[in-house]
């Protein structure tokens, strides 16, 4: 690998997440993967959230591999295949100490969460984040635009990204119609498949013993894995109004320039050091 001494820390294995776990690949750097033991990502075929549930997931060119200690996933970073980690919370004691090897030098805070849970600005020599909820030089080092539009996949080095409006992006001139959300709580389970032609009214499977139907006529884009227990308004579902089934295999173009942000925050950053330390010799 290109940056094999610049170990990533990606937090969330989310169709975004992997977007960007995907452009880190192809530059060439070393990454491990954060998730929850019950992921509720619903472009499954898009996520590498998926191996904590299947033991394995691949997406394009990308594999990835549930691990089950921290040590084991460092060792598999090294080999080209991505590591997938149950771990909510940081398995390790952050430090900004350049050059330690131990730890990541770069963390991603990809989950999505429209909030800060967490994240530091001294978890790492370079912390960066997806979206609102984080402020560039107060939470992270770097946030990244991830509102569709002319600002998508900026890197913010000051400031916030746009707030968050609530409502999905227009896809083939739908928008909130396209998101499926648990009527009730409980158990999802599905008659459906991603990747499925869908008609209007078609019952694509259900939350406990409460339906759910087809909102249009489209693809199944994303369900959410069966059995996960969900609360009443979660999304669980996408369908996608333009019927493009390859599309529900492969990643976004919204995920791609999310992805593309993060490679020039973090080439940004080393290119900064390396010029510091040309003119410090």
């Amino acid at each position: 690998m290109l940056f094999s001494d610049h170990l990533i820390l990606v937090r969330g294995g989310g169709d975004l997440a992997t977007g960007v776990a995907y452009r880190l690949y192809q530059a060439g750097f070393p990454m491990i993967v954060l998730e929850l033991p019950n992921p509720l990502v619903v472009r499954r075929k898009v996520a590498l959230a998926t191996a904590v549930l299947e033991g394995t997931a691949e997406v394009e060119s990308l594999k990835a591999r549930r691990v089950d200690t921290w040590s084991e996933a460092r060792r598999m970073a090294k080999t080209g295949e991505v590591p997938v980690l149950v771990s909510p919370e940081l398995p390790f004691t952050p430090t900004k100490i350049p050059g330690q090897k131990k730890h990541p030098q770069i963390i991603v805070d990809a989950r999505m969460a429209k909030r800060n849970i967490d994240t530091r600005l001294d978890q790492a020599p370079l912390v960066i984040a997806l979206g609102p909820g984080f402020t560039a030089g107060i939470d992270c080092h770097a946030v990244i635009e991830t509102h569709r539009g002319h600002s998508l996949g900026r890197v913010i080095w000051s400031g916030k990204a746009l707030p968050n409006t609530g409502q999905p992006g227009h896809v083939g001139g739908k928008g909130s119609q396209r998101v499926l959300r648990a009527p009730v709580a409980g158990p999802a389970s599905w008659k459906a498949s991603i990747g499925d032609l869908v008609v209007t009214g078609q019952h694509l499977g259900r939350v406990d013993e409460a339906p759910i139907f087809a909102p249009f006529d489209g693809v199944v884009r994303g369900l959410i894995a069966p059995g996960i227990e969900v609360g009443k308004g979660l999304k669980i579902g996408d369908i996608d109004p333009r019927g493009d089934i390859a599309s529900c295999f492969t990643i976004s173009d919204k995920a791609l320039a999310i992805g593309g942000g993060v490679l020039e925050a973090i080439l940004t950053w080393l290119n900064e050091a390396n010029s510091l330390d040309r003119h410090e010799q």
